[in-house]
């Protein structure tokens, strides 16, 4: 529905109103995210559709949610809080150009931070660390990598799994012939059919996709790290203004004590659809960048 004019102007004098008084004092300069908000009233975030618990889609009406859909949430009802959402899924293929070209706002998927993508795009304070891991069968024998050689394994297209999994191939010179599955979902398809010996992902994305499977007790995360990677929502490169937005409210909900408690009812508690708790407690990692926050980018983690 277009807006007329009158309740375009209406709509931004109350979103820098709101803005003034919850203590948001950004710069809204010419083309900036900020700016772009109050002249729209509207602001586009990328989720996903199939990353419990950090964003996917549940329910028959499709609707958004997870830890760091909540944690956008959150983040925008204190810098922009009349702008109202707009949810777009995306997958991991097409996050960054999306992100990059301003067709998404705030990219609020598992998204990692490294050096190749901040060439592309901004990250703002880490919100979660992972270890990239994998899933098998309950009954597997494998508990490493290296059981793998000559075994097929499953990631998704697009995640750092997949370079991650080449790179302990040619360190360990083992094969691990790789299928790639175009989300989550249909990764783990390949393990639940057979087709797969193992699914590659990070281990709270697995121990999502665990839980809302058919069969939540027949499989199992093993095997050694293969890398530790902070996690962050994302927003155009080229716009600090909203950046220090983002991240100045993400930093007053951990000094609060909020992101500990947003970080509690994703991991620890029973979530939807299947009301099934993933029991992954928040690391220690997590917890000193919560007390002390940076967007340092997967480099420093593996260095």
């Amino acid at each position: 529905m277009r807006l007329m004019t009158a309740n375009i102007t209406l709509a931004c004098t109350a979103l820098v109103a709101a803005m003034a008084a919850s203590g948001v004092h950004a710069q809204t300069a010419p083309g900036s995210t900020l700016e772009k908000l109050q002249k729209t009233g509207k602001v586009v975030i990328g989720v996903r559709e199939s990353s419990a618990p950090m964003a996917y889609a549940i329910g028959a009406n499709h609707r958004f949610t997870g830890y760091h859909v909540e944690l956008c949430e959150k983040v925008l009802a204190q810098i922009a809080p009349s702008a109202k959402i707009e949810y777009m899924a995306i997958t991991a293929q097409n996050t960054m150009p999306l992100v990059q070209n301003g067709t998404v706002d705030l990219g609020c998927g598992p998204t990692t931070n490294n050096l190749s993508r901040q060439k592309q795009v901004s990250f703002a304070v880490t919100t979660y660390v992972s270890q990239v891991r994998m899933a098998v069968r309950a009954d597997s024998p494998v508990t490493s990598f290296k059981q793998l050689d000559g075994k097929t394994v499953a990631a998704s297209a697009g995640t750092t799994a997949v370079q991650l999994l080449r790179k302990y191939s040619h360190d360990n010179n083992v094969k691990l012939p790789t299928q790639l599955g175009k989300d989550h979902f249909e990764s783990f398809l390949m393990l639940e059919s057979g087709r797969a010996d193992a699914f590659v992902l990070d281990d709270n994305l697995l121990a999502g996709v665990i839980a809302n499977s058919k069969d939540p007790k027949g499989y199992k995360i093993v095997g050694e790290a293969l890398g530790s990677e902070p996690i962050a929502l994302l927003m155009r490169k080229d716009d600090p203004g909203f950046k220090k937005a983002v991240d100045d409210a993400l930093v007053r909900m951990m000094k609060s004590g909020e992101v500990a408690k947003i970080y509690d009812k994703w991991f620890m508690q029973p979530i939807p659809p299947k009301e099934m708790p993933l029991n992954l407690p928040m690391s220690e990692t997590l917890k000193q960048l919560l007390q002390a926050p940076n967007d340092k980018p997967l480099e420093a983690y593996n260095s």
